[in-house]
């Protein structure tokens, strides 16, 4: 369900400029990736009917699992999420995924092309991918990415990925907006106190460290443990779990799947 994928032909007029609120949703809840389209866009655009939009969602909202997935570019955030989606599917959950990606601070323009490691899923009508600029939004997020979370619960996704953009050392705000936040790292991205530096390790319920068949990769993990046990916790409480992958070859995809089951 990649935006305008898997709509009926017919409905693909009245939808596309509509801003008829009912409707809309009506036509997202039935699975219309126009419809869906469609509201993010008038979430996006900060339009006037915004308030109608999230009235109408309100009853729907709360009731997808909702992944944050972030770390620096060039972990593989992007080929992790397509395996993720994969596993997801096989599971017979619907999936929305929406990757957010850094715009221009001089044009103001953003590639989008996360979507691009995402064609597996394209003509899937159980997946929806939405790409969204940064905007010039801190944080690895877009302003409008929790209204656009809402859109897809209330459109019947089951779980919703979200994919910052590639962060540095204190973008956290996806772990306000995520049940389960993942945290993506790979070998020679740094030493131990490198780590112990990273503010954004703080917010992780699950550590992925991707391309683990690289030199290093062992060294990471011990470091990422280490911190991990320097940390306090009382009785009951999350102890971060620290999962190796190699998403481009989709191995230990499910072991993530089953970390974020735990949490």
């Amino acid at each position: 369900m990649n935006d305008a994928q898997n709509a009926p032909a017919a409905a693909s007029g009245p939808v596309r400029r509509s801003r008829d609120v009912p409707m809309l949703v009506e036509r997202a809840r039935a699975g219309d990736p126009r419809a869906v389209a469609r509201l993010i866009t008038l979430v996006e655009s900060g339009d006037e009917v915004l308030p109608q939009v999230a009235a109408a969602l309100a009853p729907y909202a709360g009731h997808a699992q909702v992944v944050g997935l972030t770390g620096s570019p060039g972990v593989g955030k992007s080929t992790t999420t397509n395996e993720l989606v994969r596993a997801l599917r096989a599971r017979g959950h619907r999936v929305g995924v929406l990757a957010i990606d850094p715009s221009s601070p001089f044009t103001g323009g953003a590639i989008l092309g996360d979507r691009v490691r995402m064609q597996d899923h394209a003509t899937d009508p159980g997946v929806y991918i939405r790409s969204m600029s940064s905007r010039g939004h801190l944080g690895g997020l877009s302003a409008a990415t929790p209204q656009a979370v809402r859109v897809l619960e209330g459109a019947g996704c089951d779980v919703v990925l979200v994919e910052t953009v590639g962060v540095g050392q204190a973008e956290v705000e996806v772990a306000s907006l995520a049940d389960t936040t993942l945290v993506l790292l790979a070998p020679g991205m740094g030493d131990a106190i490198q780590a112990v530096k990273a503010g954004i390790l703080e917010i992780a319920d699950v550590f992925v460290v991707n391309k683990a068949d690289r030199d290093g990769a062992d060294a990471t993990v011990r470091d990422i443990q280490g911190m991990i046990a320097l940390g306090e916790r009382g009785p009951g409480e999350w102890r971060p779990q620290v999962v190796r992958s190699i998403a481009a070859r989709g191995e230990g995809i499910d072991d993530i799947a089953a970390a974020i089951d735990k949490h």
